[in-house]
């Protein structure tokens, strides 16, 4: 399971100096409560307690040059206290900033292992699950290690207490000591079960992401079905799963803490009772013990607790390292300086292109060969499942064949010439994807520096005049996803925003067969003006769209079963 000062988590040069500054934080506080606790012999003596001057940490302050005086001893003890609170304050930043560093640093490769990783692995993740990871399960780490850190300052605060004590009474602390160690063994079963408890909290909040999901999706059919009430029941029903879980961990925790408590207490009235009855401690040791040990056995129930929410922690440590480690081995091939896809000035040729999935039991293609001339229109079509979008895919460059090749003006595409030509690519699909923002915002995230006279002018070519009537022009905001626009509007602004980085290839995904009539009309009206400028693919289109094509490719279960030249 792991000792809880255990961080399975890779750590840079910089966050190991600050686990470094902390620790020595975390010892100069834990110093200066051992200490201010010790003080306390000295005060009974100052008091008048007989024996007390022979005591060995008295001696130490003569050693040291300190008066024995009471108001001597105060003031030091204020200084310590004060000190201390200084000392715990530098802890509370320094370890809240170690770990904002590490919970973000791991968000950020976490996010930028998704965004590198090559489409197929993509194409299998659910959408749910890693937003999940990349919020909760992360936030939970976060919460995991603010554990860690503080598990750790509670060891060495225990371990400043257990000098002070060991100091006043060797066989009275060793005997605690031994006592605190089982007592933390005794509950590793129920770390274990919270270790399990963690994973089950993984479970639960992944069926909460895909339900929320999956519902916020189908608003529009859940309420044309009128199935208002049974998304409500999915929902409460996967928060219930969620609940019962942490009620369950908290449960346990709760009762461990009492236990412990109980335990704890009455084994530190038998000690100091021992003390007295058999061991003839006087009051001078006893009363600094009881002190000391009042003050331990907190520490010591904090300590099992930090220890347990860590254990019910680690498993979401376990799955985003998992995940991350998964999309970095499946990362795509860097670009690196100087290497740049051909302009596709001749032809696209795919060569026995072959694509096989884990999923399925037969190829998504079987040996294609097909040849596209560069600035001519084709149109692939066939029957759902045939591996159009496939081949979609393999022409804009987002996965590679398992077997075959892809050339562009003869080039074979391999290594990180895909991420250089999917930079001459533009990808618009059947459900137009637009941001939260203005139009120019949409418009600018394909090419940041594009100026408005550009603007217009492919807003222009794309049939979006409408954008020019719009309240605010290209500074008109256009709701969540586009949402203020209708479906036509939202299709040609997409198609304008793609033709913004001026694309040697353009694939038209299903790009209009959501449209009415005039839309359509619109948007083929904008893609007619393009013929003989770029090279176009539509995929399975029948209509208006479908007519511009100079020739026509048909799938049928992987393979090309017809081509009309």
């Amino acid at each position: 399971m792991g000792f809880p000062v255990t961080l399975p988590l890779p750590l840079s040069a910089r966050q190991k100096r600050s686990v470094a500054v902390l620790l020595l934080i975390m010892f100069a506080a834990a110093l200066t409560e051992g200490f201010g606790l010790l003080l306390l012999v000295p005060m009974l003596a100052a008091l008048g307690e007989p024996g007390g001057v022979q005591n060995p940490v008295t001696d130490a302050l003569v050693a040291l040059g300190i008066p024995l005086s009471l108001p001597w001893l105060l003031s030091l003890f204020v200084m310590l206290v004060l000190l201390r609170a200084i000392l715990v304050h530098m802890r509370l930043i320094q370890a809240y900033r170690f770990e904002v560093s590490l919970v973000d640093g791991l968000r950020d490769r976490a996010w930028r292992a998704v965004l590198n990783s090559n489409w197929r692995n993509l194409s299998t993740m659910r959408q749910s699950d890693s937003a999940s990871l990349l919020i909760t399960n992360i936030d939970r780490i976060g919460y995991g290690i603010n554990r860690v850190l503080n598990t750790v300052a509670i060891m060495v605060t225990l371990a400043g207490v257990g000098l002070a004590a060991l100091a006043i009474s060797p066989s009275l602390a060793l005997s605690s000591a031994l006592i605190g160690a089982a007592v933390l063994l005794a509950y590793r079963g129920l770390r274990r079960r919270a270790t399990r408890q963690g994973e089950e909290l993984t479970r639960a909040y992944e069926d909460v992401y895909a339900r929320l999901h999956e519902g916020l999706g189908a608003l529009r059919v859940i309420k044309s079905f009128g199935k208002e009430e049974d998304a409500a029941q999915s929902g409460a029903s996967a928060f219930a799963g969620l609940r019962t879980t942490q009620f369950a961990y908290m449960r346990d925790a709760g009762m461990a803490q009492v236990l412990l408590q109980a335990i704890g207490a009455l084994l530190l009235a038998l000690l100091v009772w021992l003390s007295i009855a058999h061991w003839g401690a006087g009051a001078i040791q006893i009363l600094p013990l009881v002190a000391l040990f009042a003050r331990a056995l907190p520490l010591l129930g904090a300590l099992q607790q930090g220890w347990q929410e860590w254990a019910h922690a680690r498993p979401a440590i376990a799955a985003t390292m998992a995940m991350i480690e998964t999309a970095e081995s499946e990362a795509e091939p860097i670009c690196g300086p100087g290497v740049v896809a051909p302009p596709l000035a001749e032809s696209l040729v795919l060569e026995g292109v072959s694509v096989c999935f884990e999923s399925r039991d037969r190829a998504a293609l079987d040996s294609i060969e097909l040849a596209l001339p560069a600035r001519s229109i084709t149109a692939i079509s066939g029957p759902s499942g045939a591996g159009k979008s496939t081949l979609a895919d393999i022409l804009g460059g987002l996965i590679a064949p398992d077997s075959g090749a892809v050339r562009v003006d003869g080039v074979p595409l391999d290594g990180g010439l895909w991420r250089s030509w999917r930079e001459r690519v533009t990808y618009v699909q059947q459900e137009p994807i637009l941001f939260t923002g203005t139009v120019r915002e949409n418009l600018c995230w394909a090419v940041p520096a594009a100026q408005d006279d550009h603007l217009r002018d492919v807003l222009d070519r794309a049939s979006a005049t409408f954008v020019h009537d719009l309240p605010q022009g290209l500074d008109t905001r256009i709701g969540e996803g586009g949402q203020l626009l209708s479906g036509g509007e939202r299709q040609r602004l997409v198609l304008a925003r793609a033709l913004l980085r001026d694309p040697a290839l353009l694939i038209l995904d299903e790009a209009s067969s959501a449209l009415d009539a005039e839309n359509e009309a619109s948007v083929a009206s904008a893609v007619a003006a393009l013929r003989d400028r770029i090279t176009i693919v539509i995929i399975g289109h029948r209509g208006v769209l479908g007519e511009l094509a100079t020739r026509r490719i048909r799938l049928e279960n992987g393979r090309i079963v017809a081509e009309n030249l």
